[in-house]
């Protein structure tokens, strides 16, 4: 049984819920990684700068930027380029701009803790960005949101690079999740994104 029929079973809240514990599984993982990895625990702690300029110019304009792309690629390309099996729309369309908020934090923080946090601060920018691109699974087939979330894997990275600052990449991170969540919940026409 292939991951889109396991999916196409599952009820609108228990893909949530799966959804959630597969973040959690990822926080998990970042936890366990860095014991080993990690001289100290509190080594993390210094990849959490409070800079608003930086916050702002690395992380909150680049993460509008993605979205607009993204939006112009949606109106210009077939609608089929970017189905991703209706998993989005499930997630989003029928929420409350509350849960959209917390979803997207949630994802934003628990995937940036493990793919820039530890695994691109111990194996390098390329490994993480390649391995980011690949946990987004139902993408794979979809040579269009895969290359999308590839470049964007790699340009987060890349601002990870450029600040070494986690709180920028879960801010762009939260941007695109956030923006692209409101605009599948608020679009009449459906986006599967």
């Amino acid at each position: 049984m292939s991951q889109r029929d396991i999916i196409a079973k599952l009820t609108d809240q228990e893909l949530r819920k799966q959804v959630m514990i597969s973040q959690f599984l990822l926080v998990a993982i970042a936890i366990f990684l860095s014991l080993f990895l990690f001289d100290s625990f509190t080594d993390w702690m210094h990849y959490f700068k409070w800079d608003p300029e930086e916050i702002v110019y690395f992380g909150m304009l680049p993460g509008i930027l993605i979205v607009l792309i993204d939006i112009l690629l949606f109106i210009t390309l077939p609608h089929a380029a970017f189905n991703d099996g209706g998993i989005n729309e499930r997630l989003f369309k029928k929420q409350s701009v509350g849960f959209i908020f917390l979803l997207s934090f949630f994802v934003a923080c628990s995937e940036e803790l493990l793919f820039r946090g530890v695994i691109q601060t111990s194996f390098g920018y390329i490994i993480a960005s390649i391995l980011f691109a690949l946990v987004h699974i139902r993408y794979l087939k979809k040579p269009v949101l895969f290359i999308s979330v590839l470049l964007v894997s790699f340009y987060i990275g890349y601002l990870f690079e450029q600040t070494g600052n986690l709180i920028v990449t879960i801010t762009a991170h939260f941007i695109v999740d956030f923006l692209l969540g409101l605009t599948i919940r608020f679009y009449k026409g459906g986006m599967n994104q």
